[in-house]
């Protein structure tokens, strides 16, 4: 009773990895050349095994489990689970949604064998769905692209509905495979799922993470190649000779605080600190303000160090926009031709989508070996991508790979699951991160981190630079005790987080 090797289940975390993801697409081509060199019915003899072992492992006191099972490849497997799980003694109710005459044929051999098996199929009884102490989720796999209507649409609320752990198999029924975004108003919120041969984007970017819970992978004793994209891993660990001194870690400037908002700028400058950056100097926009930060005294305020000579912004690291306003777009173009690296966020960004001038300042960067960082929200790359957020959200890493294209930067497009994405790689998305981060300030504390990360390694490439920071900005608020019980992460709480997190 599931023994089989090929059907062993890996836990997917952010402190693994990285972790190959494939979209579709590719995730279909991995599947019809596993199905060409495998016996009939041995891939979802796998599958169903698998399903059976993590529902065994995450429930193993649940009596009774209540299997929804689809029209298609998913509901065999699922059908294949629930005889396991009968067979080990456990009471399993399956509701088939499908017309059996009309089953795939791997499928069709599934359900004869659950019912000669003696599981109960049939329709959803009240007690059932009031008893059940897990339910299996095998209503709808890859290949679905519409929303749920009817009966599927009814089950997957129904499932919704109860106080049950949930484990999708594959994916959560409704949700899109690449995009992570329902196909419809609803889809599966899962407590786990496990992917049946590749991780699937979707799961892990846009509201997949909200629907697709802990993550597991059965690779099926498959092995996939060519992903199209990489779930992020922990970076690296940082190793500083002792010969290190503060000129050997490079500068970083932040520009930006414009009147009502320079509190931004020092938080981005904290936060450049905090990762390591050998000097931190502040060009506030707003020349009234206060000039001197009593909590990080460190800091060196500049007035209108935008203005400093070509060659000394050539050897800085510089972020601009946070708490920018309006007055961010004087600055730019110095900084834009000069600067080595450069993290733009917030207004300098919302400037480029609303000035030619500037984005053709921002594209001609590449040509002369400067390096720039987009960290955008998708507020803020909807406006420089001419779309509305909801098209950047339905094709997050599309957009992302599109306004690196368009501009010949890194983008960081945050947000859950955030996407980096830069001409001539495969996109990442970051495996950190939770809601805690959901306050103002948290994106000004990325950007500069970032910053601070860039100037101790200034020949790194932007998108390395970008998953580091955004792996490590995730990881201190996973690791912030308030998270488990919905305590926002306040910002510049969040710099000391990650100071003593990457730190340790």
């Amino acid at each position: 009773m599931l023994s089989n090797p090929e059907a062993r289940v890996q836990r997917i975390d952010a402190v693994g990895g990285p972790w190959p993801l494939h979209d579709a697409q590719s995730s279909r081509l991995v599947e019809q050349a596993a199905l060409a060199t495998s016996a009939p019915h041995t891939l979802m003899a796998r599958a169903g095994e698998a399903v059976a072992r993590l529902a065994l492992a995450l429930a193993p006191h649940a009596q009774h489990i209540q299997v929804w099972a689809g029209p298609g490849n998913n509901g065999g497997d699922g059908l294949v689970a629930a005889r396991h799980l009968h067979v080990a003694g456990k009471s399993v109710h399956v509701v088939l949604l499908a017309d059996p005459a009309r089953l795939p044929a791997d499928a069709a051999l599934a359900l004869a064998d659950a019912q000669r098996a003696g599981v109960p199929i049939g329709p959803a009884p009240a007690s059932a769905v009031r008893r059940a102490d897990l339910v299996l989720d095998a209503l709808l796999g890859l290949g679905t692209r519409r929303a749920p209507e009817g009966a599927l649409g009814e089950a997957i609320a129904g499932i919704n509905a109860t106080s049950a752990p949930v484990l999708a198999v594959d994916l959560p029924s409704g949700l899109h495979p690449d995009s992570g975004m329902r196909l419809g108003t609803c889809a599966v919120r899962a407590t786990a799922t496990l992917a049946l041969l590749t991780l699937k984007p979707g799961c892990f970017t846009g509201a997949g993470r909200d629907h697709a819970g802990d993550m597991w992978l059965a690779r099926l004793g498959v092995a996939a190649s060519d992903p199209s994209a990489w779930l992020c891993g922990p970076p690296p660990a940082a190793h500083r000779p002792h010969a290190t001194h503060k000129g050997s870690c490079g500068d970083v400037a932040v520009v930006g605080g414009a009147a009502g908002m320079v509190g931004a700028a020092w938080l981005a400058a904290r936060a450049a600190l905090a990762a390591g950056a050998g000097r931190v100097y502040v060009g506030l926009l707003d020349a009234t303000a206060p000039t001197f930060d009593p909590v990080r005294p460190e800091l060196m305020a500049r007035a209108a160090w935008w203005l400093s000579p070509a060659a000394v912004i050539a050897t800085t690291t510089v972020v601009c926009g946070c708490g920018g306003g309006d007055a961010v777009r004087e600055a730019l173009p110095p900084l834009l031709s000069h600067a080595p690296r450069l993290v733009l966020d917030a207004d300098a960004l919302n400037a480029i989508a609303a000035d030619d001038a500037l984005a053709a300042l921002v594209r001609r960067r590449a040509g002369r070996g400067q390096a720039t960082l987009l960290t955008p929200h998708p507020l803020e790359a909807a406006r420089l991508l001419g779309r509305n957020v909801a098209e950047v959200q339905a094709q997050r890493l599309d957009a992302a790979h599109a306004l690196a294209s368009a501009l010949g930067a890194t983008v960081l497009l945050k947000g859950s699951g955030s996407v980096i994405a830069e001409a001539g790689q495969r996109p990442r998305i970051n495996s950190t991160g939770n809601a805690a981060l959901a306050t103002a300030g948290t994106g000004d504390v990325l950007a500069g981190w970032a910053a601070g990360l860039w100037a101790q390694s200034p020949g790194a490439p932007g998108h390395r630079i970008a998953a580091a920071a955004a792996w490590w900005h995730g990881r201190a608020a996973d690791l912030w005790p308030g998270a488990a019980h919905a305590v926002p992460l306040r910002a510049a709480d969040l710099v000391e987080t990650l100071a003593r997190r990457s730190a340790g």
